[in-house]
């Protein structure tokens, strides 16, 4: 629903993304009531975030971090402590020199054009580049899988496609919600669909287990359109998929529109499947 709002409000809301998560963080580490404050607006941002898409189990640690940040004093009143001993302060503020002394690296990487993600600057990795995404494109990439129960292919052999919970498959279904859990199996699907080696390791498995009608496996689909018997030959597809504007969703009932790209798996049979293992 949210990916067809017009296209300037999409252009405030990555604003305010890149403001929320570039900027609000450092305010974490001032002191009351600044902190509390970021934390705030970082905590609303994230639940946004779960609402709105599936990868909130990234979203809920970020809420966890940010709310430690929260003054504990608008709860309950504190219990008094003594001063911390002279030694620790020095301590603390060694660390922190050294971090920051470390950092520098990485802050002229997040800096460059040529950015590297996933990438340690130390031996005892204190300081990174690590994320869940090293760049997010705006293409997307979809695999749908077929399957016939024809033995003997031809221009009129009839295909038909296994669903999954929560990836793009029939265009006219409209995307669910399923955060906070996570779809494992969607997930590697769509990884699979940016990359091909990925997939190299478990692909020919999990299509061997559709033919061979496995029910683990069935049970980790939304829809298995071999009920009664295995198929035959199963094939995978590479789409390009985008969301469908207002005008395309009232005339069609698709939210989907996605164009062919190329074959990503030829038909395949049992014994190539296992082959291919």
């Amino acid at each position: 629903f949210f990916h067809h709002l017009p296209r300037p409000l999409h252009r405030v809301e990555a604003a305010a993304n890149h403001v929320t998560q570039l900027v609000v963080p450092v305010l974490l580490f001032t002191p009351q009531p600044v902190a509390s404050a970021a934390a705030g607006v970082i905590i609303v941002t994230q639940l946004w975030l779960v609402l709105s898409g599936n990868f909130s189990w990234l979203n809920w640690i970020t809420i966890v971090l940010a709310v430690s940040a929260v003054d504990g004093s608008l709860v309950a009143e504190p219990p008094a402590l003594p001063a911390p001993p002279v030694w620790y302060g020095i301590l603390v503020l060694a660390v922190t020199a050294l971090v920051l002394f470390l950092s520098r690296r990485p802050v002229r990487n997040l800096l460059s054009r040529r950015q590297a993600m996933n990438m340690s600057f130390d031996p005892l990795h204190l300081v990174n580049t690590y994320g869940a995404f090293g760049t997010v494109g705006r293409v997307r990439h979809e695999i749908v899988l077929e399957g016939t129960d024809e033995p003997v292919l031809h221009e009129g052999t009839v295909w038909r496609a296994y669903e999954f919970k929560g990836k793009p498959g029939d265009v006219r279904r409209l995307p669910r919600q399923f955060a906070p859990y996570h779809l494992r199996l969607d997930w590697m699907m769509w990884f699979a669909a940016l990359s091909p080696a990925y997939a190299y390791s478990w692909f020919g498995g999990l299509v061997e287990r559709l033919l061979d009608g496995d029910r683990d496996t069935l049970r980790l689909l939304r829809h298995n359109p071999f009920p009664d018997a295995p198929p035959v030959i199963v094939r995978a597809r590479l789409y390009r998929y985008r969301f469908t504007t207002w005008r395309e969703l009232r005339a069609t009932g698709a939210w989907w529109h996605r164009t062919y790209v190329r074959e990503f798996m030829p038909p395949t049979r049992l014994d190539a499947a296992a082959e291919r293992e």
